[in-house]
């Protein structure tokens, strides 16, 4: 004899059995729909609202549509297992019985699988959307359904008040109107909202707020002289609930908190305190609430251990939205062990792996978002990003790109990376057209009505194209246009003709006009290294500059420059990391945000990516995910602002920390010094190759040495890092501007050091100084150079010159 079916299912079996009227093994909308109108005897839907329903209810569970049968047995019971209902409640409110024959045990001593309320998941997963039509289907008593009743005709009231208000705010002009600029690169992955949702302006409601707020407080007092805390509980939640759906958020505050001090031991409280403080932009504050929801759900025996999941996903975007990528990762990777087939948290997973550079993984994570959910436009567009940043196959990229706009013919994201990827590879007529349907959706996006003119001239439509840079010119204030323009001429994907069109819509005398010039007359060639000579010792070698370049790039992208290396230091006191221990990379991650706090989120997610990408991969080379304090700071010393003197002090303090593991002591190994020289260059100056790291833990380096030892192992040139003086002098010369000097030939106006040749008097800036470039109209065997970093150095040798003119008159 086989064992009883749990009372749970048995009441979701019996459910099915009494709204499957035609006896077909399946619900039908109709039928969905009559099962979700009976269980809610209290709500009154609109058949918006019941198609609403259906609608998510057949998209979230697709696997379990029998075609026109619909929904099945398994489905059904998947949507109380996953909390969009509760059974008891249900079962209850439709006066159903089970088979006295069946049935074992009493409903006293039966400890149901299902519990008594579930809080939907993936709704803060979405971001903007607010708490599904079927929410308050979760309230568990009839109190609380009284109050929720009383609060909804007081909702209505003020919106009806607040309707009328908007209406003339906006003829006033009171409001901004919304802005849908993509983003500053082709490439990138907008994954949160940049601010938090805050109120309407109820202030200009007066005294209908006033009223509102008034006969607020008289349920929510109503809800307190309830007569167990259980039901005041169940009570605060529901209101919050209701509050929230509405965008009542500084309300729904209030009664969630109020909820938290009556249970603070229940998970459900601190998540949606979470969840109303994101949309209230208060990160800091809703990734404690998170923190704290975990805490409770995690509790041995907990009933609310369901939630932990999306707490974790919801922990993650919270994290996101401030920033930090890679402590996003670690919850979404936590969401998705316990939750195997949670695509979204796969999704935002493959998201953020992606933002922080890790692309493989963010492929294989966005991969298998999209196996689950096939119809998940923005996976397939993330997808597509990851693809086309690996660099392996551009088709599959269009594919993915192509199933997103697919899906949703409005994903304006799809549309224009679709677009930005056909430029790439040369289909311009079909970039043209992507960029075209952007415009469609956003008439005032400058950035795709530029790239539309670019790819109409690579098209070889030229006068279509100089229309649409035109209207391009319309759009946007000039310093932000001209910087566009100039980053294809920098990238090498400026089409030809492209010149002459600005210059057509612009003038020649404009200051894009004037840069846009096609390069050295009679061309370009790059000699040996070995042909720039020096006319003295402050001209910086052309091999040294070309390093020192890409790490200030680098020094700039990080705004590493931005902090003293004495609050390196200090931050890391107050993180409580020992700097002899190996930590996991969000617990660094911390501590850049603490030493970066001045950068707005994206701009630090891109400082993180950069750090990642060039100095966590090469410390955790063994992809464990554990890196070396001591090792990392001492990294970062060196690019941090203060003294030359200072950053290698600060760096010979964290290597000591490292290697003394608490004990006092005023040297330094030989061999740590070394390998500290050796990643430093690796990392910096990879040419030496990161291979080699692996091989130097074997070196037997015997001895100390002091602080001053290690400076002149530091100021070495060949084994040390001597170009860190070079890095110096950049930073103080890089913006400086020479009086309107422009390259020989890149023809930009030269910033920083600025390097003229003396006998064939040709002027190259530092970055085709470092790539030993020349005119051909001056090919000699050897060129000599002298170096200029300010207009005080330019001044002082023309008067050396005249002086020594005159002498020899």
């Amino acid at each position: 004899m086989s064992d009883p079916e749990p009372i749970p299912l048995q009441k979701v079996r019996r459910i099915f059995t009494y709204f499957d009227a035609n006896q077909d093994g399946g619900l039908s909308r109709e039928e969905m729909a009559t099962l979700v109108v009976a269980v809610n005897p209290r709500v009154k839907f609109s058949t918006q609202q019941v198609d609403a329903i259906l609608d998510e209810v057949f998209r979230t569970y697709q696997d379990f549509i029998q075609g026109p049968e619909g929904l099945s047995f398994d489905g059904l019971l998947r949507t109380y297992e996953d909390g969009a209902g509760d059974v008891d409640r249900d079962f209850e409110a439709l006066k159903l019985v089970l088979d006295s024959n069946k049935s074992v045990g009493t409903t006293s001593t039966m400890v149901p699988s299902i519990t008594d309320e579930r809080v939907t998941v993936a709704r803060l997963a979405r971001r903007t959307d607010h708490m599904p039509v079927w929410a308050p289907s979760n309230i568990v008593y009839d109190s609380s359904w009284c109050l929720v009743e009383d609060l909804l005709i007081i909702i209505k009231r003020l919106e009806a008040r607040m309707g009328n208000v908007l209406s003339k705010l906006r003829d006033r002009k009171v409001l901004a109107s919304e802005s849908f600029g993509s983003s500053e690169a082709s490439w990138s992955i907008e994954s949160t909202p940049k601010v938090g949702v805050s109120n309407p302006p109820w202030e200009e409601l007066g005294e209908d707020y006033d009223d509102f707020c008034h006969e607020l407080a008289e349920i929510t007092q109503k809800a307190d002289g309830l007569s167990t805390a259980d039901e005041v509980l169940d009570a605060l939640i529901a209101i919050g609930w209701t509050l929230f759906d509405h965008a009542l958020y500084r309300e729904a505050l209030a009664s969630f908190m109020k909820a938290r001090d009556c249970k603070a031991l229940d998970a459900r409280p601190h998540f949606h305190l979470g969840n109303t403080l994101y949309r209230l932009g208060r990160y800091d504050e809703a990734r404690d609430c998170y923190t704290s929801s975990l805490d409770a759900a995690e509790a041995a025996d907990n009933p609310w251990r369901h939630l932990v999941p999306q707490i974790n996903v919801n922990l993650g975007i919270t994290l996101e939205a401030d920033g930090m990528l890679l402590s996003a990762c670690e919850n979404y990777k936590k969401a998705t062990r316990l939750s195997p087939k949670h695509y979204r948290a796969l999704k935002l997973l493959g998201s953020a792996l992606y933002g922080v550079g890790q692309y493989r993984a963010a492929e294989r994570a966005l991969s298998e978002a999209t196996s689950l959910k096939p119809d998940f436009a923005d996976a397939h567009c993330d997808l597509g990003l990851t693809v086309h940043a690996i660099g392996e196959d551009d088709e599959r990229a269009i594919r993915e790109f192509q199933l997103a706009v697919d899906l949703k013919p409005d994903h304006v994201e799809a549309l224009y990376n679709l677009g930005g990827l056909f430029k790439d590879i040369g289909r311009y007529r079909r970039a043209a057209e992507m960029y075209s349907k952007v415009l469609t959706l956003q008439p005032n996006n400058w950035r795709a009505q530029l790239n539309k003119g670019v790819t109409l001239l690579g098209a070889g439509e030229t006068e279509e194209a100089r229309k649409a840079i035109k209207e391009a010119f319309k759009m946007n204030n000039r310093v932000e246009l001209y910087d566009a323009i100039m980053h294809l001429k920098l990238a090498g994907k400026r089409p030809r003709g492209l010149c002459d069109a600005i210059k057509q819509v612009d003038g020649d005398a404009s200051p894009i006009g004037k840069s846009l010039v096609e390069g050295a007359e009679g061309g370009v060639m790059v000699v040996e290294t070995s042909c720039f000579r020096q006319a003295n010792k402050l001209t910086t070698p052309c091999q040294w500059l070309f390093h020192a370049l890409d790490i200030r790039c680098f020094q700039r992208h990080t705004r590493l420059s931005r902090c003293s290396v004495y609050d390196l230091k200090k931050k890391l006191e107050e993180s409580k990391l020992p700097a002899s221990s190996s930590v996991c990379k969000d617990k660094l991650e911390d501590l850049l945000r603490k030493l970066l706090h001045f950068l707005k989120p994206d701009t630090f997610q891109g400082s993180v990516k950069a750090i990642n990408e060039r100095i966590l991969s090469v410390l955790d080379q063994a992809g464990v995910g554990q890196v070396d304090v001591g090792m990392f700071c001492a990294m970062l010393a060196p690019l941090c602002a203060g003294h030359i003197e200072k950053r290698k002090r600060v760096a010979f303090d964290f290597l000591l920390e490292r290697a003394s593991k608490g004990t006092i002591k005023a040297e330094l190994s030989r061999a740590d010094a070394s390998m500290y020289m050796k990643i430093l260059r690796a990392i910096y100056m990879p040419q030496q190759g990161v291979s080699q790291i692996t091989e130097l833990h074997g070196e037997a380096e015997q001895g100390t040495i002091t602080i001053s030892d290690f400076e002149a192992l530091f100021d070495d040139p060949d084994w040390g890092f001597g170009i860190l003086d070079v890095v110096v002098k950049l930073e103080a010369s890089d913006r400086v501007r020479h009086d309107g000097q422009i390259c020989t030939v890149c023809s930009y106006p030269i910033t920083g050091p600025w390097f003229k040749e003396v006998t064939s008097n040709f002027s190259l800036c530092s970055l085709c100084y470092s790539e030993c470039k020349v005119p051909i109209s001056a090919k000699k065997n050897e060129y000599c150079f002298k170096e200029y970093n300010s207009e005080a150095e330019v001044i002082k040798d023309k008067f050396w010159f005249l002086n020594l003119w005159s002498s020899s008159v």
